[in-house]
């Protein structure tokens, strides 16, 4: 029997509010499915599982917050027999005095409630416990009547408040970055790049399309982080039980600010993989999605790297702190003109600062020095991303 926990939406989340289930006992899942949300910080989150199988149990109701790791149902996966079914005890005769009773939930002989099946069902997807309620069935048994009626005058689940989530966001935040900081051995780089070539294809690309499909400077910086980790593999992925885990894939978190404040970073994945096109049209589906509080957990737990960029906000350098697990962050600054030497002579070229911030318990200055190299000889090719 495997069990569906809380998940951790990253390092500084604690515990999460269950606001809606999508599933009850008997519903078949497979791995991927959204199978309710869970209020956090960061937003309403649409949590996937990541095992397929038929669901047995619910633990936990609508409305509880929980810590990250608590089971929040069973599931049956493939191959396992189906849990046996609790044998109802034979019925006692009724006195008729008894007869005129209010309905109520009782007991039957042996201690379990009379219940329809599908009563019991509806009842466990909603975390209502079937022995509080009154049940108007034949001998007081309960019906699913009873329970939509029990789930009708229920207190809603409550999502946060927006000044109460960026409160906690603020927070979650600090504490991660403190432990980060105390935690992990950070060492930095920083270097200049010349984007001349880069803005001049893409000025030349972006010429022959409509407005709506142009490209943004920041998804060719997207698109050369990501090939230049598949020849620098340790700088991409989690520090987890004292060791280097290699990411099962190149998922690029972006960092997006959300209106009101706070900060999130989903991942964009296999991102080394992807065109520039889909790049820039998953990008624009995070930060529509992430600015709505509609993302999915995947996108909050896969990042194994971090891209950050302030140069919309005029910053020429960031100098970041490292989202742990993940053993990298790569700071991007503004593009502007500055004098670049060129073939002996001074001209004045679009430059960009990018910088590194990685854990020295996974990789070393040399290699984050090869791979930034990796990132500007790449931007000399934009046509290639």
């Amino acid at each position: 029997m495997a069990e569906f926990r809380m998940p951790s939406l990253g390092s500084d989340m604690e515990a999460g509010t269950l606001l809606e289930w999508r599933i009850a006992p008997g519903d078949a899942v497979s791995r991927g499915d959204v199978v309710a949300v869970v209020d956090t910080f960061k937003g309403a989150i649409d949590v996937e599982i990541f095992e397929t199988g038929v669901v047995e149990e619910i633990l936990v109701p609508v409305g509880e917050k929980v810590p990250v790791g608590t089971p929040l149902a069973r599931l049956r996966v493939e191959g396992e027999p189906a849990a046996a079914p609790v044998a109802a005890a034979p019925a006692a005769p009724v006195p008729a005095a008894a007869a005129v009773a209010p309905p109520a939930a009782v007991p039957a002989p042996g201690g379990r409630l009379r219940a329809s099946p599908a009563a019991r069902q509806r009842a466990a997807a909603a975390g209502i416990d079937l022995a509080t309620l009154r049940g108007s069935g034949p001998q007081g048994a309960l019906t699913l009547a009873d329970v939509e009626r029990a789930i009708a005058v229920r207190p809603a689940a409550r999502a946060m408040a927006p000044a109460e989530r960026l409160a906690g966001m603020r927070q979650a935040i600090a504490a991660a970055m403190l432990r980060s900081k105390r935690e992990i051995p950070h060492y930095y780089l920083g270097t200049t790049l010349d984007m001349a070539r880069a803005l001049a294809w893409l000025e030349e690309e972006n010429a022959r399309r409509p407005v709506t499909g142009r490209l943004l400077a920041g998804v060719l910086l997207l698109k050369a982080v990501a090939l230049a980790l598949r020849q620098a593999p340790e700088l991409n992925g989690h520090w987890l039980d004292g060791g280097f885990r290699p990411g099962s894939g190149i998922h690029v978190g972006t960092a997006i600010a959300l209106r009101g404040g706070g900060l999130v970073a989903p991942a964009l994945h296999a991102a080394d993989a992807a065109t520039p096109d889909q790049l820039m049209a998953e990008l624009r589906q995070l930060v529509q999605r992430a600015r709505a509080g509609s993302l999915r957990s995947s996108e909050l737990a896969d990042a194994t790297i971090t891209v950050t960029s302030l140069g919309e906000q005029g910053v020429d350098t960031v100098y970041g702190i490292i989202h742990p697990p993940q053993v990298a962050l790569v700071g991007f600054g503004r593009i502007a003109e500055r004098p670049w030497v060129v073939d002996g002579r001074v001209v004045a070229r679009p430059l960009l600062q990018a910088t590194l911030s990685a854990d020295h318990r996974a990789s070393d200055g040399h290699r984050g020095a090869r791979f930034l190299a990796l990132v500007e000889s790449l931007l000399q090719e934009p046509e290639t991303l």
